[in-house]
């Protein structure tokens, strides 16, 4: 495009030559230019304007004949044999470790009507709705009395179900074959099954898909034809599996809690035994998810993997074991618990006025919140760190469930010197049950990090070594000590010589600060003390009993005797025979006569 210049020289010339005003030439070019330009933009813009109508005309014109090829169309039924069977029989069972099944598939039909093809479609509704009570009537005659050519009425039905539509007699109620997945065990193990759902599905055929928890996270496994229907095997045990939850669950309703979480490990392998959450729910009857409200109090949630808690004094053992590998202290090293403990203007009390000193042992048994602060701040913050990460509490749990995805550790920001004294017993750190179990899998196997695990396996599995085995001892006997001597005194089960500490911490209000009357309590243990085989957590959300004339809310008091009744029922199915715990020999001095 080739422009005017808005002053030429020879008009310029003239213009001054006949005494005219040369900006007037000036003028008049640059509104000429505007023009132009003003011109050749509208016509780019009708040129688009043009270009997209034409295309929405195009877009519209298939969409419109489509929608009306579909309502002039029968609904074609997929009829291929060989998909239908490829569809049905791609999932693979779920069983334990033992081989008892936890998950297979189930023959069963789904329920559709043509109603172009009813004889009376009014009757037809009405008994339909009697036959499935979460159907409305009103529903299914406005489907069946208007321009509908499909209509899907149930998309999986029982035998019953089936042959009373059958007795119904309309030919436009029609069934198609398919499979669902059946939860032989009902609420059994439910959050670790998850569930499952259709995705693609026909009349004639349904795809089943995993929808939550291991189903979910080992769909592909589950679905792969190169491994022509191998079970998966999972690390539960059924016996133990329904002990547990049936154990569990009165324990909760005793203490009237509100919800309850216990996790059983092996010590060696990692595997996990029995994983319970309550409360909990029937995977083939799976609840909608809360859209509002806090998650937590769903069923669905599950509180042994993605409820992160502050678990209290059950840290305490963690910080002592650091600090014996250190070569700070030992069992019987003096620490000054003189109270309150003051840093800065936060003041770190203990529950009882313990003195002014007490030994190491003591400091755990006694569950000295001032005793462990001090210990801690021997340690400091970039260690006690480093520690809490190679026993895996900084990240997320590597469960095999979908859910383990949600499990991260809540950590502070600034791991200050403050914040270190907290941790030390387990305060300003938020952790699930399953954090708490593999890391005192470390203290129980004799030192190894522990990765825990939903799947069998063949013998240990010991990770990188955290710790010295004699730390470890010496941090069992203590752990057996609080037992016998401490604050878990009602978690001792003859024959089995449990170990293991108490936490209770405030509940944190989902706004900010905490409840005076709302706790976590939770008993982290391990059996038998002298030769660990197993892990228990139990914890209990917000527990409350009645003893003494007193409410009592501490782990002392509500996990601990659930724990210990647990242990009492489960060590049998476990194999383990109850044993005369082996005493420390007295110093004898062999003399003459």
């Amino acid at each position: 495009m080739i422009r005017t210049p808005l002053r030429p020289l020879a008009r310029i010339l003239e213009a001054r030559a006949k005494g005219e005003n040369p900006d007037a030439i000036e003028r008049e070019n640059t509104r000429q230019r505007h023009e132009e330009m003003h011109e050749g933009s509208r016509a780019r813009a009708e040129g688009r304007l043009l270009v997209l109508g034409v295309v929405f005309f195009c877009a519209y014109g298939v969409i419109g004949t489509r929608m009306g090829m579909m309502a002039n169309s029968e609904p074609v039924e997929p009829r291929a044999a060989a998909s239908a069977a490829q569809i049905i029989a791609q999932r693979a069972d779920i069983v334990d470790r033992h081989g008892r099944v936890l998950a297979t598939n189930f023959e069963t039909h789904s329920l559709y009507a043509h109603p172009q093809n009813m004889i009376e479609p009014k009757r037809v509704a009405g008994e339909l709705a009697a036959i499935f009570p979460d159907l409305k009537r009103e529903r299914l005659m406005k489907d069946f009395t208007g321009k509908r050519k499909f209509v899907w009425v149930k998309k999986k039905i029982s035998p019953e179900q089936k042959q009373a539509v059958h007795d119904i007699g309309d030919p436009g109620l029609l069934f198609g074959p398919r499979e669902m997945r059946l939860y032989p065990n009902g609420k059994l193990a439910a959050h670790v099954m998850g569930g499952a759902s259709f995705g693609k599905e026909g009349v004639d055929a349904a795809e089943v898909i995993g929808v939550a928890g291991v189903e979910k996270i080992k769909d592909g496994f589950l679905r792969d034809p190169a491994e022509a229907g191998k079970p998966l095997q999972l690390s539960l045990d059924l016996t133990v599996q329904a002990a547990s939850e049936r154990v569990l669950y009165g324990g909760m309703k005793l203490m009237n809690a509100k919800g309850a979480a216990a996790v059983l490990m092996d010590v060696h392998t990692g595997e996990v035994i029995s994983m319970v959450s309550l409360p909990d729910f029937d995977p083939n009857d799976r609840p909608q998810v809360l859209t509002e409200g806090d998650a937590s109090d769903s069923p669905l949630f599950n509180r042994a993997v993605q409820g992160v808690y502050e678990l209290g004094s059950t840290f305490k053992i963690f910080t002592v074991a650091q600090a014996m590998e250190l070569g700070l202290v030992n069992p019987s090293t003096p620490i000054n618990t003189r109270g309150p403990l003051k840093w800065g203007k936060h003041k770190i009390r203990d529950f009882r006025n313990y003195g002014n000193e007490l030994s190491t042992t003591k400091v755990i048994v006694k569950s000295s919140n001032i005793g462990t602060a001090r210990i801690a701040q021997m340690i400091g913050a970039k260690r006690q760190k480093e520690f809490l990460g190679a026993l895996g509490l900084l990240e997320r749990s590597p469960l095999e469930i979908v859910e383990a995805k949600g499990s991260t550790p809540l950590a502070p920001p600034k791991w200050s010197e403050i914040s270190t004294m907290t941790i030390s017993y387990g305060h300003g750190l938020s952790v699930s049950p399953m954090h708490l179990a593999a890391g005192y899998a470390a203290i129980a196997n004799g030192g190894t990090r522990i990765v825990p695990t939903i799947l069998k396996r063949d013998g240990p599995q010991y990770g990188e070594r955290v710790m010295s085995e004699q730390v470890a001892a010496a941090s069992r006997d203590m752990l057996r000590k609080v037992v016998t001597e401490g604050t878990a005194s009602f978690g001792d089960v003859p024959g089995y010589a449990v170990g293991g500490k108490t936490g209770t911490a405030d509940k944190p209000k989902p706004r900010g600060g905490y409840y005076k009357d709302k706790v976590i309590a939770t008993f982290a243990s391990m059996f038998p003390a002298h030769d660990p085989k197993y892990v228990l957590i139990v914890t209990l959300d917000e527990p409350e009993t009645h003893v003494m004339g007193e409410t009592r809310r501490t782990a002392g008091w509500t996990a601990v005797p659930v724990a210990a009744e647990m242990i009492n029922r489960v060590a049998p199915l476990l194999g383990l025979r109850p044993q005369v715990e082996p005493g420390q020999l007295a110093g004898i001095t062999l003399t003459s006569n």
